[in-house]
C-alpha cells in the first residue's frame, strides 16, 4: 500500500495498517477480493498532520468531520472543510494537511481490489473532481467506527471480510447521499420538492416541461440539464413513474377497470398506458392485478 503517515497520533486517535498475511488472504477469497481495506484511522483535530506521495499505488477515501485542510493535486490546491469527502484513485501524486488554524478531524481508509476502479467510475470520480461535499452523516460516521473495529480483531479472517464488506457499505452509501448533497447546493435557485409536489398533484392529467420550467424559474434547456444533475434522469421520465406508482396503487384498492385507472391517471389511450406500465413494471395492469390476487406468478 502507499506509505502511510508517520505523524505522531493525538489523544483519542488510532492508525491501524492491515497485516500482509491478512491483505494477501483478502485479496483472494471471494467473499472480499473486489473490495478490501488495507488501513485505516482515525485523527483527531490533526494539528500539523501532513502527507506527500509522489507513488500512489492504492486507492484513497477520507471523511472530514471536523476543521479544515487542503489537498494538493498537480500544483494546485483545494479546501476540504467538514463534510467533504476525497476519494482519490490509485496513480494520482498527491499532497494533503491539515489547517493551522482550525486542523480537521477525518476518517481515513486506503483500500484496493479487484472492483476497485469500478466503484471510483461509480461514484463519478472525474479528474479535476476528488473532493466531495456531502455533509455530516451520522450513519456514515457509525459506519467508519464500526469499520474500524475491526482493528481490534488481529488475525481473525471473519472479521476482516466483515470490514471489506462495510468499506462497500460507505462506498454506495456515499452514492445515494451525493444526489441529496447536490441538492443542497443549488437549493437557492432550484427547490426540488416543489417540482416534485406539482408533479405528484397532477397525475391525474399531462403536464408538459414548459409548466415545469416555470416554476423552477428556468429555461426548458437549463431547467432539464439542472433537473438531470440533481436526480440523473429527465423530469418527464420522473412524472411516468409517478403516474405508474398511482396506478398501481389503484389496481391495489379499487376493482376500477384498466380503462378508468389510464384515464385516472391523465392516458385517454388505455392500449398506450398499457405499454407504458409493461415497459417500466414488466407486466402488464391485468397481470399485475391478477398477481396480487394470487392467480399470476411473481415471476413470470
Amino acid at each position: 500500500m502507499s506509505q502511510p503517515s508517520e505523524w505522531p497520533l493525538p489523544p483519542e486517535s488510532s492508525r491501524f495498517v492491515v497485516p500482509r498475511k491478512i491483505v494477501a488472504k483478502l485479496s483472494h477469497h471471494h467473499l472480499s477480493k473486489g473490495l478490501y481495506p488495507i488501513g485505516l484511522g482515525y485523527y483527531k483535530q490533526a494539528a500539523n498532520h501532513t502527507m506527500l506521495r509522489r507513488t500512489h499505488d492504492d486507492y484513497l477515501m477520507i471523511y472530514c468531520l471536523d476543521g479544515q485542510g487542503e489537498l494538493t493535486l498537480d500544483h494546485e490546491s483545494y479546501e476540504v472543510k467538514a463534510g467533504d469527502m476525497i476519494l482519490l484513485p490509485r496513480g494520482i501524486p498527491h499532497a494533503y494537511k491539515a489547517s493551522e488554524k482550525t486542523p480537521w478531524t477525518i476518517y481515513w481508509i486506503h483500500f484496493s481490489g479487484d472492483q476497485s476502479e469500478e466503484f471510483i467510475d461509480y461514484l463519478a470520480v472525474r479528474d479535476n473532481k476528488f473532493i466531495f461535499p456531502l455533509g455530516i452523516h451520522s450513519r456514515l460516521t457509525s459506519d467508519f467506527e464500526s469499520l474500524l473495529e475491526c482493528r481490534q480483531s488481529s488475525y481473525n479472517i471473519s472479521a476482516f471480510i466483515h470490514a471489506a464488506n462495510l468499506l462497500r457499505q460507505i462506498l454506495t452509501h456515499i452514492a445515494q447521499l451525493q444526489p441529496l448533497a447536490k441538492q443542497q447546493q443549488v437549493a437557492h435557485n432550484f427547490n426540488l420538492e416543489l417540482i416534485h409536489s406539482l408533479m405528484q398533484a397532477r397525475t391525474h392529467e399531462q403536464l408538459d416541461l414548459n409548466t415545469l420550467a416555470e416554476a423552477a424559474n428556468l429555461s426548458k434547456f437549463h431547467f432539464i440539464k439542472k433537473y438531470k444533475e440533481l436526480t440523473g434522469t429527465t423530469p418527464i421520465n420522473h412524472f411516468i413513474h409517478l403516474k405508474i406508482e398511482r396506478a398501481c396503487h389503484l389496481l391495489d384498492i379499487t376493482t376500477k377497470s384498466i380503462n378508468e385507472i389510464s384515464f385516472a391517471v391523465g392516458y385517454e389511450d388505455a392500449y398506450y398506458f398499457s405499454r407504458i406500465f409493461k415497459k417500466i413494471m414488466g407486466i402488464s395492469p391485468s397481470q399485475y392485478r391478477r398477481m396480487r390476487m394470487g392467480t399470476f406468478p411473481y415471476q413470470a
